[in-house]
């Protein structure tokens, strides 16, 4: 047995240990188990089968009675009346049972599930079906995801997570797997709180000192520049942006490095703590949700730090552009040009496509430090919403291959993503007659598409390249679901990490 800690920052300490036991003789809180959908009525999945035996091959029977189905996520409490040590079961659907293993994704949203539905409980035991050590890592995940709360700032009755999860599992490898689920975990609810995080607690400056300390504890190396030191290295996007707001600009530098490493991943988020559109002044109800215009930025701190402690076998750079977009008598204005980082000139039609202007100084410097991948993350289009909602992110790229590697990640993680096209004939609608392009085409047909455009053009010739648009996916406005909480939700987070992760086992796809 094995004790691990995922230090949810908003929240009491979790614990997560692995116990290959029994589910009879088990003392704990509340006992998991997992239930199939099928014709015939509920059935009890592996995991359970002893528990099921204790309570005379019931269970299935005294769901179906109650109208439990078995279908995904569905939850169902019964007491055991003194049966067995756990006075309580927990019931939760799988969906029909699989004919060659369980999807990752489907145990994670089942724990995740299963954990929020235990808020409150002191201890559980997860007795879903966890015979490999990728199922005891996915149940483990999604029950440490699902226990999630963001209270620190309810001054009343707060509502606490579950306190100590068990994975029941007997599997070789169940420990280490189980020990990354936590690592990952982590860093997934700090990105969680930080964008959950009000702008007045979350200005650029401060995330930056997060960055810095929360990476130096983590290994990494952090370099922080300020608004005089952006403005004279050439930062032209990320200072023009951050020019109208009284909290000035940054950019935040991570570097890990392993002397194992024959790759290099680096990862550009866009971080706008607080994005109000500028003098192109977004409607009230846009603007409310705009504490998570910094997601992308969160991702790839949160990215680098899993990178740095689980010790991958890859060069990895994280890049924070950081800034808030505020209108004022300072403010870069529509008609402005802003010199970039990479020597470009652009002219600036609508200051509410800002994101971009910080990202183009992120991709052109994260292109000097040589890597085999780019990707940049952000919150960057109402126009992502638009076309595929908000649970799916929009991967563009400039290479087929290399678009289709990062989509196949993504869902690899239980993270939605689809790929869409750059096309040729978007580019004339970003011409400027005074500057090298402009920063948005006036018409709104293919904005996705049309802003990833613009992002490839700072791309170096030879330089592999992918953008994520997550402006959905990064803040989820409904209820919960699955593991994922209303509001923040960490998205991408553990696709960059899976990303690095194949680039240090065989050099990536796309490489080759």
């Amino acid at each position: 047995m094995r004790t691990l800690k995922a230090r949810l920052a908003s929240a009491p300490v979790t614990t997560v240990r692995v116990l290959a036991s029994d589910t009879v003789s088990i003392e704990t809180g509340a006992l998991v188990v997992g239930i199939h959908a099928s014709s015939d009525g509920p059935q009890v999945a592996p995991g359970a089968d002893d528990l099921d035996q204790a309570l005379g091959g019931t269970l299935a029977a005294a769901l179906g009675a109650v109208g439990f189905t078995g279908k995904p996520e569905e939850i169902a409490k019964i007491p055991t009346l003194g049966a067995l040590p756990a006075p309580l079961v927990l019931a939760v659907g799988l969906g029909e049972r699989p004919d060659d293993g369980y999807d990752p994704e489907t145990l994670r949203r089942a724990s995740g599930a299963a954990a929020r539905a235990l808020s409150g409980t002191a201890s559980a035991a997860l007795a879903l079906p966890a015979s490999t050590a990728d199922e005891a890592e996915a149940v483990a995940l999604g029950a440490l995801l699902g226990a999630y709360e963001f209270s620190r700032y309810r001054t009343g009755e707060r509502k606490e997570p579950v306190g100590e999860l068990t994975v029941l599992s007997a599997a070789d490898g169940a420990d280490a797997a189980v020990e990354r689920a936590s690592t990952v975990a982590e860093a997934v609810s700090l990105v969680r709180d930080l964008v959950n995080m009000p702008p007045s607690d979350l200005w650029p400056a401060k995330f930056a000192d997060i960055a810095e300390d929360a990476g130096t504890k983590a290994g990494l190396t952090v370099e922080v520049l300020d608004e005089t030191e952006l403005k004279e290295a050439g930062y032209g996007g990320i200072s023009g942006v951050g020019q109208g707001s009284v909290n000035p600009p940054r950019l935040v530098r991570l570097a890990y490095g392993h002397p194992d490493a024959s790759r290099t991943v680096a990862f550009v988020g866009k971080g706008i703590t607080f994005d109000s559109g500028g003098l192109s002044l977004k409607p009230a109800n846009s603007m409310d949700w705009m504490k998570s215009d910094m997601g992308g930025a969160g991702a790839v701190l949160g990215a680098l730090i899993t990178i740095a402690r689980l010790g991958l076998p890859v060069n990895a750079v994280g890049y924070l552009c950081l800034a808030e977009n505020m209108p004022s008598g300072t403010a870069m204005r529509p008609s402005d040009v802003l010199h970039t980082f990479s020597g470009k000139t652009v002219e600036v039609l609508n200051t509410d496509a800002e994101g971009r202007l910080v990202l183009v100084d992120g991709i052109a410097r994260a292109a000097q430090d040589s890597p085999d991948l780019i990707v940049d993350v952000a919150t960057l289009t109402g126009a992502q919403i638009v076309a595929l909602g908000w649970r799916t992110s929009g991967v563009m790229a400039n290479d087929d291959a290399i678009r289709e590697e990062v989509v196949e990640v993504a869902v690899s993680q239980g993270e939605a993503a689809w790929g869409m096209p750059l096309p040729d004939e978007l580019r004339k609608g970003l011409d400027s007659p005074v500057a090298d392009i402009a920063n948005l085409n006036p018409d709104r047909w293919g904005a996705m598409l049309a802003a990833g455009i613009f992002l490839r053009e700072f791309v170096p010739d030879g330089v592999r390249w992918a953008h994520i648009d997550m402006a959905g996916p990064a803040f989820n406005k409904a209820e919960p679901y699955g593991y994922t909480p209303k509001g923040g939700t960490g998205a991408i987070t553990r696709t960059l990490v899976a990303l690095a992760e194949r680039y240090a086992a065989d050099g990536g796809r796309a490489a080759d």
